[in-house]
């Protein structure tokens, strides 16, 4: 009986330090399998970006067998925060893919140097890059000349020295800069501006697998056997800063933060509007720091909204709002047509919308003010002007002690030129009021019936 306890016990330890030992194999397969990091790269080039890139790569560190893919989608943004990711991107101890997709993406202005500094670039079939000449946060050229061909220079040398250590067709990215090229997906890869096609994730990550590329000088060749996926978002500030320098943001913070900050002028005391119009207009300028618009566009939009406030105050009958809303209108449709916002996407529809709302909301105004005019007034004593007083004493022999009763109130009252005195307890109706004293005229006696 011993015998058969002794092994069945031997037969469990041994079946358990099999599962053990195969546990064990797996935890090292697993260890041995690559790391697929996938992180957005979309909106704006700008704060927000700049350190959700810094953020990801200090995540990552130098994991052995990793790789990250920045999925790019941008319409450009400010020269300091793309030269400081490139530069990370330039100092990452992994490979740093950048693919821009998927289909409908972009990589332009400053998104097309992020694409050179990557040490594999891809692009899906329907996306585009270029269109990286440098312009002023106004949108415009630059208009001193020598400090335009200065700025041109220093960023196609930039340009060009990311190029040549990629392999990349150098004349054609200094093109990008100096002329405003931009590309399909197809023509810039047959024209070795980037490294490859990729129509989705897997297939990049198919085509990377066994691809060598150099980092910090050295050669490092990608194995993808068996890997694991693992997304990096962006968080809470950064997803709230790239919301705030959407263009569409920007255009109704602007709009509603001189609304609150005008009516917060004409009717002073509670902050409340004063307060989130100035933090409106804080944000609209934040987005308008990264945006390329056009500052003629800004003003007539500015000034559109302060003229139809304006006739609002000055009780105007809607001639001044009108020009207001065309000026507005035709500030929307320019907001954005400026040299480096050629990508940038607010429909026609969004912006004919939010002027028509405007032009609502002022109308409805505009009828409350005259209906408010046309109504008899409720209170003081204008108010009235219309009631009905009851004679409570004769008048003495000049008519000077003669009172009514009006809202429970004692009255002095005169008689209106030519009307006939009434008797203690008749009615009769108020028509002015001079002073302290009512002017009334007498009012028919009425014949109650039972």
């Amino acid at each position: 009986m011993l015998k058969k306890i002794f092994s069945l016990l031997l037969f469990i330890l041994l079946l358990f330090a099999g599962i053990m030992y195969s546990a064990s194999l797996a935890r090292g397969a697993d260890q041995n399998a690559s790391n697929v990091y996938i992180a957005p790269l979309t909106g704006i080039v700008g704060v927000q970006m700049e350190d959700h890139v810094k953020n990801v790569l200090s995540d990552i560190g130098r994991s052995e067998n990793a790789i990250l893919i920045l999925r790019m989608d941008t319409p450009g943004g400010l020269v300091d925060s793309m030269s400081r990711i490139m530069t990370s991107i330039s100092e990452a101890e992994i490979p740093v893919v950048v693919w821009v997709g998927p289909s409908g993406a972009r990589a332009a202005s400053a998104g097309a140097f992020i694409i050179q500094a990557a040490h594999v670039s891809a692009m899906a079939p329907g996306t585009n890059i270029g269109a990286a000449h440098p312009v002023t946060g106004s949108g415009g050229d630059i208009d001193n000349k020598e400090m335009d061909k200065k700025v041109v220079n220093d960023l196609t040398a930039k340009m060009r020295a990311f190029a040549q250590e990629r392999g990349h067709n150098v004349a054609v990215v200094e093109s990008m800069v100096r002329e405003s090229v931009s590309l399909t997906a197809r023509e810039a890869f047959e024209q070795y501006v980037i490294d490859m096609l990729a129509t989705d994730e897997r297939e990049l990550i198919e085509k990377l697998d066994g691809r060598v590329v150099k980092i910090k000088g050295s050669d490092v060749t990608i194995s993808l056997g068996s890997y694991e996926i693992k997304r990096i978002e962006m968080d809470f500030r950064q997803r709230a800063l790239e919301f705030f320098s959407r263009p569409e943001i920007a255009y109704l913070a602007l709009i509603a933060g001189i609304f609150l900050i005008v009516l917060e002028l004409k009717s002073p005391g509670g902050f409340v509007m004063g307060v989130t119009g100035g933090i409106l207009l804080l944000i609209a300028a934040y987005a308008l720091q990264v945006l390329p618009v056009n500052i003629t566009g800004v003003l007539l939009l500015a000034g559109g909204v302060i003229v139809i406030i304006a006739d609002v105050m000055v009780g105007g009958i809607g001639i001044l709002a009108l020009a207001g809303l065309g000026a507005m209108l035709a500030g929307g449709l320019m907001m954005y047509r400026a040299p480096g916002a050629e990508f940038l996407h607010i429909s026609a529809g969004f912006i004919f919308g939010v002027t028509f709302a405007a032009g609502a909301i002022f109308f409805l105004i505009l009828r409350l003010i005259v209906k408010a005019l046309k109504r008899k007034p409720s209170s003081g004593m204008e108010g009235l002007i219309g009631e009905r007083a009851r004679i409570m004493s004769p008048a003495d022999g000049d008519g000077a002690r003669l009172m009514a009763l009006i809202h429970g109130e004692y009255w002095r009252v005169s008689y209106e030129e030519g009307a006939n005195a009434a008797s203690p307890g008749d009615e009769v109706e108020v028509v002015a009021v001079e002073s302290m004293t009512l002017r009334v005229r007498p009012i028919k006696s009425e014949i109650e019936s039972q």
